[in-house]
């Protein structure tokens, strides 16, 4: 019996998968990116930001399961936007190194 539960879960599991991961594509995501601490005129504090930018684009187009061969295309191609569209920002913030400033990263695929 704990069998066909265990393949009952897995098998919704399994179908809701798409779903999930197409949720966080279908509007605008928004992920601040905090930089007051960073010093951006360091080759170091640089690579700590492009790290977080990173991180806040992955979070903002989410992520979709191996399985969702379109949920994964989804993904990459939101991430390419998305980090084309904030590398001028980042350039930017990198030339205005003596202040702290906020990056608003946003996804909208």
């Amino acid at each position: 019996m704990t069998k066909f539960l265990h393949l009952g879960l897995l098998a919704s599991a399994l179908l809701a998968t798409p779903v999930l991961a197409e949720a966080p594509l279908t509007g605008q995501n928004r992920t601040i990116v905090r930089t007051a601490d960073l010093d951006l005129a360091s080759a170091n504090g640089q690579r700590r930001l492009d790290r977080r930018l990173v991180r806040a684009v992955n979070q903002a187009c989410g992520i979709a399961s191996d399985a969702d061969l379109a949920g994964s295309n989804a993904v990459r191609r939101c991430r390419e936007v998305t980090h084309a569209g904030i590398a001028l920002e980042r350039n930017r913030l990198v030339e205005m190194a003596s202040r702290g400033a906020v990056v608003a990263v946003t996804a909208s695929c």
